[in-house]
């Protein structure tokens, strides 16, 4: 099941919608978002949505405005050329993993559920978490757990993972939480395994890189005055979200011209957005999503 999208009204109407533009909703899912986003269209508007999960393409949408492309978001600019797009008028995403992805336990995204190590969110992707956790070398292992999950004790884990697997290959993501068990206190086992999957799913499917792509791509493909309109889940995405808005890159400080004035692709509009408490009470994965709005000058 699909969910109802988070911060839906505050995230179509950052596009500021054209009656004829051209968007992009790079995270399609459900189709919440675009639905929201054909109602505002008119005749000759056109949507693009991005989706790599194969599940999703159930939830497509019969509209001759529409095209919905089973590709991950980072070749955006590679798939719009295909289709003869060369600007668009606004790009909505909808970061990290999907309710649907999450509630079905054979995907093992879930902490909630005992599943095969996957985490893909394209099913045909080579790299599952499998391969993660059983043939990555310590340093790797220790920097997916250090960088991604945020984690302090990512050494001794990695340590602890590959003497584990040495014995047999770990194949569940409950034998991965009994693994790590010496590390999960119990008041803060669920946040802990949490931070442990993240990790995992951030490196099995590339997803900060995919957004830094995506980011990069924007400059381009958007109009000037065209509008990115992005939700992140997490520190990582939103950092990267954030820092591109204000400076033009990942990190450090905007470039400047001979004169000394800033130079950078986007100007920030309006302050950050997040849920109000009675969507967080109707939708509990509204909780930690933060809205930044972006125009290009």
């Amino acid at each position: 099941m699909y969910h109802n999208p988070v911060l839906l009204a505050e995230s179509v109407a950052g596009l500021s919608i054209k009656e004829n533009g051209v968007y992009v909703d790079v995270t399609f899912g459900g189709g919440g978002h675009s639905n929201e986003i054909l109602k505002q269209l008119g005749v000759n508007g056109k949507l693009f949505a991005f989706d790599q999960d194969v599940e999703a393409l159930e939830n497509s949408i019969e509209d001759e405005r529409f095209t919905l492309i089973n590709e991950n978001f980072r070749y955006l600019k590679q798939f719009l050329k295909f289709y003869g797009i060369r600007k668009v008028d606004g790009i909505l995403g909808d970061f990290g993993v999907s309710s649907h992805q999450f509630d079905k336990a054979e995907r093992g995204f879930s902490t909630r559920f005992d599943a095969d190590l996957d985490m893909r969110m394209n099913t045909k992707s080579k790299l599952s978490a499998y391969d993660v956790v059983n043939d990555y070398d310590h340093d790797s292992l220790k920097k997916v757990l250090f960088q991604y999950g945020e984690l302090r004790n990512a050494d001794a884990m990695s340590n602890v993972i590959i003497s584990a697997r040495a014995a047999e290959p770990i194949k569940t993501t409950m034998r991965l939480k009994e693994v790590l068990k010496r590390f999960l206190p119990q008041r803060k086992e669920h946040k802990i395994i949490a931070q442990v999957y993240q990790a995992i799913r951030i490196e099995v499917n590339q997803e900060l890189i995919a957004i830094e792509e995506l980011l990069s791509q924007s400059v381009e493909l958007l109009h000037v005055g065209g509008r990115l309109s992005l939700i992140s889940y997490h520190s990582l995405e939103d950092r990267l979200v954030k820092n591109f808005i204000r400076a033009g890159k990942f990190v450090g400080e905007a470039e400047k011209d001979f004169y000394g004035n800033v130079e950078v692709p986007y100007k920030k509009v309006g302050k950050l957005v997040v849920p109000s408490r009675e969507e967080i009470v109707t939708n509990n994965r509204a909780r930690s999503a933060k809205l930044r709005i972006a125009e290009r000058i």
